[in-house]
């Protein structure tokens, strides 16, 4: 007596990438108006993680950029085109796009029977380039927002400011947004993105992709229904190789295939597998390294890459300080005497306040006996994300300091709870009179 072959339920790609391109969205919409990755160029500031980074502050920038860079790169090796058809911005409007161009489509068809078909087809495509506009608008200002404050960048669109280089680069975005989702769409990924082009280098033998598999069992061969092509975006056949490059290895063939094939209780022919010729994903018996996509010494090699710059970024931004002050002696002249009759060395002052909160700084000096610190303010109030430059002087009675270079120390402390930097300095006296 056989036993029924247990024919596994369908699997569902197609709402799991509906609810990860929402969830995209929501985070494309958050991450400049709560600064987590913005690029403010008027200020020539660069926001990553909450932190305000100026544009000197090169190192935590550098790791920031290759850890995101690389991040997409390892993710291309492990798991092919995933970012192609969960996170790319261009494949998630471009699909919101035809759906809501169907949508329009079906509820013009139901609502006005009565036109003529001409008639629907212009009112349905007058309603779709409307909502068009709309949306356009909206993701040009949150684009815009990444490199120009969303405030201002507010202030200038509900004045239709089309004449400042804000204005102007929210109306040229909205042109190219709205034409790119009205007529371009999916065309971009098979035409002008290097990014399929690129992922032909990144991809191995153990690289995650859609593969169509037919046996040469009677319940394993394909009924040629043809459900996989009509449901592809990108308009292919993914029965012909799993290597097209128009293919995103999105798994909607995976369901449609399924779907079709359960009612016949068979089991669905296109899976993901790591290869063409490797293991199902959903395969039993693996270990939880080889599901994560860890299948060998170069794929561990890729994320101890990865873990080195995560961990040179998360040590650059714990060792940044928030308030930077940089100390220089004044050579162009060595000394000079003031009004009081003392000797007084010049130096210059530089204070980079790159916290979200006023601070003030205090300049003190040890080791040179007698000195004073001729300053206009001491503390120093610096208002938050801006700069201070300016001179001051050491002064000390003209009999006090020993002729010639005396060493000494300047100290700075941002208060009320910043630790004290030392600097060490030298004071430069005249030859005294004999």
């Amino acid at each position: 007596m056989h036993t029924a072959a247990v024919i596994p339920p369908p699997r569902t790609y197609h709402s799991k990438r509906m609810r990860i391109h929402l969830f995209c969205l929501l985070v494309f919409i958050a991450l400049p108006f709560f600064d987590i990755i913005r690029f403010d160029i008027p200020k020539q500031r660069f926001f990553f993680a909450g932190q305000e980074l100026w544009i000197n502050e090169f190192a935590i920038i550098f790791f920031a950029i290759m850890f995101l860079m690389f991040s997409i790169a390892a993710a291309s090796m492990l798991y092919g085109r995933v970012y192609c058809s969960y996170l790319c911005p261009q494949m998630i409007f471009s699909e919101a796009s035809l759906r809501l161009e169907d949508r329009i489509k079906r509820f013009v068809t139901k609502r006005f029977i009565q036109l003529s078909p001409g008639k629907r087809t212009w009112l349905s495509r007058a309603l779709f380039y409307a909502a068009l506009l709309v949306g356009s608008t909206f993701l040009a200002f949150v684009f815009i927002s990444y490199f120009v404050e969303p405030r201002d960048l507010l202030r200038r669109l509900l004045s239709f400011d089309i004449v400042t280089a804000g204005g102007f680069a929210g109306a040229v975005t909205t042109i190219f947004t709205f034409v790119d989702f009205a007529f371009v769409r999916t065309r971009f990924c098979t035409t002008v993105c290097p990014y399929g082009y690129l992922q032909g280098m990144l991809s191995d033998k153990q690289t995650l992709l859609v593969a169509y598999r037919d046996g040469v069992a009677k319940d394993k061969a394909c009924i040629e229904c043809g459900k996989c092509v009509r449901i592809c975006h990108m308009g292919i056949d993914i029965r012909k190789s799993p290597f097209q490059i128009e293919c995103i290895h999105c798994g909607e063939c995976v369901e449609a295939c399924d779907a079709v094939l359960a009612r016949l209780k068979k089991p669905g022919l296109i899976h993901y597998t790591w290869g063409e010729k490797g293991e199902e994903l959903s395969a039993s018996g693996q270990g939880w390294l080889k599901r994560l996509g860890l299948r060998d010494a170069k794929r561990f090699a890729v994320m101890a890459v990865m873990l080195c710059y995560a961990g040179g970024l998360t040590v650059a931004l714990s060792m940044r300080q928030q308030v930077q002050v940089r100390i220089n002696a004044d050579r162009t002249v060595l000394y000079r005497t003031n009004a009081a009759g003392e000797v007084t060395n010049t130096f210059r002052l530089q204070i980079e306040n790159r916290g979200s909160e006023p601070a003030e700084v205090r300049i003190d000096l040890e080791g040179l006996p007698q000195a004073h610190v001729i300053l206009s303010q001491n503390p120093l109030r610096i208002a938050a994300g801006s700069e201070y430059q300016g001179t001051f002087d050491v002064a000390v009675p003209p009999d006090a300091p020993a002729p010639g270079v005396n060493h000494f120390q300047l100290r700075s402390q941002a208060l009320p709870k910043g630790e004290p930097q030392a600097y060490k300095m030298t004071f430069i006296a005249p030859q005294r009179k004999p």
